[in-house]
């Protein structure tokens, strides 16, 4: 009871007064800790801005992999840097592209063995390349029976000349003429979101992306956010930014 009675309360409430300091101290103690998770998400924030990061290949699957190969290399002037067969596993890959991979971004292609086809689905929307010529590219690829899809010329209510054409396992690609050195051709991936502002906040959070610039088109209904890296390897240069390319909710 002496104890109680230091604590200057009525003695109808001393009997509460440890507790109520047990409470204090925990309260404070969760604060300590809250204000340490606080700290260390901050920090988590950072590292990804302060890494060397940049991206290395994009991996996707394709009907026929002799047939891809050859596309890529006599259209669009891409290199063979790796390929490999592991038939214990029943599939083969090519790594195709413009450099090193130790400085390039490039693409892996996958053929398995039981699949000459696939559903591309609707969430991934085109890869797009830069190109001197986009002209002749189209040439070339419509002399060898190639889908182009949309022919080449200049973009409404602008000047750059663009075209889409499809690979051979139906592919998206759009060729963007670019007339000074291009360090790296390949320019896009463009992908369809369902939460552009989400979307924005994880690439740019989690994964060190700079947003590079936004674009609202109320009369299509779609909106464009343009991210990238700032790493070695240069994927879509505006203003000599590097980019992934864009997320769209389109």
């Amino acid at each position: 009871m002496a104890a109680f009675m230091r604590t200057g309360l009525p003695a109808s409430r001393q009997c509460f007064a440890p507790f109520k300091s047990a409470l204090k101290a925990t309260t404070t103690s969760r604060r300590a800790r809250s204000s340490k998770v606080m700290a260390a998400s901050e920090d988590i924030k950072q590292w990804p801005k302060q890494d060397k990061r940049r991206f290395l290949h994009a991996v996707y699957r394709v009907g026929n992999l002799e047939a891809t190969i050859d596309y890529y290399q006599k259209h669009f002037g891409m290199k063979q840097l790796r390929y490999r067969d592991v038939p214990e596993e029943k599939y083969r890959n090519a790594f195709l592209g413009y450099g090193p991979e130790d400085t390039n971004f490039c693409l892996e292609l996958t053929e398995n063995y039981d699949k000459d086809s696939y559903d591309l689905g609707t969430g991934f929307g085109h890869f797009a390349l830069a190109l001197p010529d986009v002209y002749k590219t189209c040439e070339s690829i419509k002399n060898a029976g190639g889908k182009i899809s949309r022919d080449a010329g200049p973009v409404k209510g602008g000047k750059t000349v663009i075209a889409f054409v499809e690979d051979p396992t139906g592919y998206k690609w759009e060729l963007i003429t670019r007339e000074e050195p291009i360090k790296e051709p390949i320019a896009q991936v463009m992908l369809r979101v369902t939460d552009l502002d989400r979307s924005i906040k994880f690439y740019t959070e989690a994964l060190g992306m700079t947003l590079i610039r936004t674009r609202d088109n109320p009369d299509n209904k779609y909106k464009l956010a343009f991210l990238g890296t700032t790493g070695l390897s240069a994927c879509y240069q505006p203003a000599l930014q590097h980019s992934l390319g864009h997320v769209t909710t389109r």
